[in-house]
């Protein structure tokens, strides 16, 4: 009995496989930039609500206002308990900082979105959508609503108010340090225009290179000069 004879594979030219695979790879790498941007900017925008709720829920009679250290340390326990790492005392206490840094982001947000109509179920799905990124654990919470939002034309979910923090959450934990709203504001926009780690944050904070640049009689060649990145600190 004759055998068969086997078919030769079909095999693209190797140029074009070449260009296929890292067509693919540009592809694959690009969304999951996006997708970490994504997270961080909602995980951010989380932690800056429960900043919120925090210090509404101290504000909200004296007997309050009285046991701030020790709600905190009863809520980080809990949350621990409930959620795992990254809720414990210290995390809480940045989470309220953080907030009380940017208290009034609702305002900013709220004045560059569009008027939205009133609620149908197709606006409830994308806001779903939007919190169907964040971690499970985090997707739980209410949408963000503060007086301030429920004043305007429309209510703010997370989504939008993470439109306001691109940068990682680690990056605003080191601005908290900084030691003007001026400096802060600096930082943050020097950090976003020049894709800063949070390491090369961190040495430009050390370095004053806010105030330098402030006293300095040619500040955008300060400004070109802090721009550039060493090996390791893009972001």
């Amino acid at each position: 009995m004759k055998k068969r004879p086997t078919k030769k594979p079909v095999t693209a030219p190797l140029a074009a496989y070449t260009g296929l695979i890292g067509g693919i790879g540009e592809l694959l790498e690009t969304a999951r930039h996006a997708t970490a941007r994504a997270v961080n900017s909602l995980m951010t925008a989380t932690y800056w609500e429960v900043g919120r709720r925090i210090v509404e829920f101290e504000q909200g009679g004296k007997k309050r206002a009285g046991y701030g250290e020790e709600l905190l340390s009863r809520l980080a326990a809990d949350l621990t308990a409930r959620f795992g790492r990254g809720f414990g005392l210290r995390n809480l206490v940045q989470m309220k900082a953080f907030y009380l840094s940017y208290p009034n982001i609702v305002q900013t947000v709220s004045a560059q979105l569009p008027p939205a109509k009133s609620p149908t179920l197709s606006s409830v799905s994308t806001d779903r959508e939007i919190l169907s990124t964040v971690p499970i654990e985090l997707a739980v919470l209410p949408i963000a609503q503060t007086a301030s939002a429920k004043s305007a034309s429309r209510i703010l979910t997370l989504g939008d108010v993470a439109k306001a923090f691109p940068l990682p959450w680690s990056h605003y934990v080191r601005l908290l340090s900084t030691r003007s709203p001026e400096a802060r504001a600096f930082y943050h926009t020097e950090a976003l225009r020049g894709g800063w780690s949070v390491r090369q944050l961190d040495r430009q904070i050390n370095s004053l290179f806010y105030e330098r640049t402030a006293l300095s009689k040619n500040k955008s060649a300060m400004l070109r000069k802090g721009a550039k990145l060493q090996t390791g600190e893009a972001l």
